[in-house]
């Protein structure tokens, strides 16, 4: 996901007007622009399925469920990314014209070989700081495993991973569906 990155740093604004213009997608991490590499196909169908699943079943509420082409902005962290889907509940977004969401419920980044370690670390880090975000999920794209992180009412984050025949939950929406379908028509695995 991560190509390269300036040696200057760059305000958040700066970033927005060139973001806007840009033919490729950039995220912003602390003054810093990280050009995205596009997906592989394994990827863009764990997407899709997710987000599929995810609209549907928030079709009659006021949530949104946004794909990759909407950034978060984590204000505290001084950061936007771009996560595969991210939903918000939070009429503040939903009803904001912005090419960004400040409150998300739940983010979802589908693992790639390059970005993991990044995902799993100070992405979460900085994520951690929306105080609207309730789970944090990372699906790999190699196998059948989905990762959802938590935030408990004591605030504390934890984790639970759903494997091949399980029914993957996400609290944060109160959704439910088999693992089978997040994964469905993926190239090279077998449900």
């Amino acid at each position: 996901m991560f190509v390269s990155k300036n040696n200057f740093y760059i305000s958040p604004e700066e970033y927005l007007e060139g973001e806007r213009v840009s033919p490729i997608k950039h995220e912003y991490r602390r003054g810093h622009v990280y050009a995205m590499t596009g997906a592989k196909k394994p990827h863009i169908v764990i997407s899709v399925n997710l987000a599929s699943l995810l609209n549907n079943h928030l079709r009659e509420s006021s949530c949104l469920v946004l794909s990759s082409d909407i950034k978060v902005r984590l204000e505290e962290a001084n950061c936007y990314y771009y996560p595969d889907v991210a939903v918000t509940c939070d009429e503040r977004d939903t009803s904001s014209t912005e090419d960004f969401i400040l409150y998300p419920s739940l983010v979802v980044e589908v693992l790639s070989p390059s970005t993991a370690s990044f995902d799993r670390g100070d992405k979460f880090v900085d994520y951690q700081t929306a105080s609207s975000l309730q789970e944090y999920v990372l699906i790999t794209q190699s196998e059948i495993k989905i990762e959802c992180f938590r935030l408990n009412a004591e605030g504390n984050w934890f984790s639970q991973i759903y494997r091949q025949g399980d029914e993957l939950e996400l609290m944060s929406i109160d959704f439910r569906c088999p693992i089978a379908q997040v994964y469905q028509k993926v190239p090279g695995l077998i449900l």
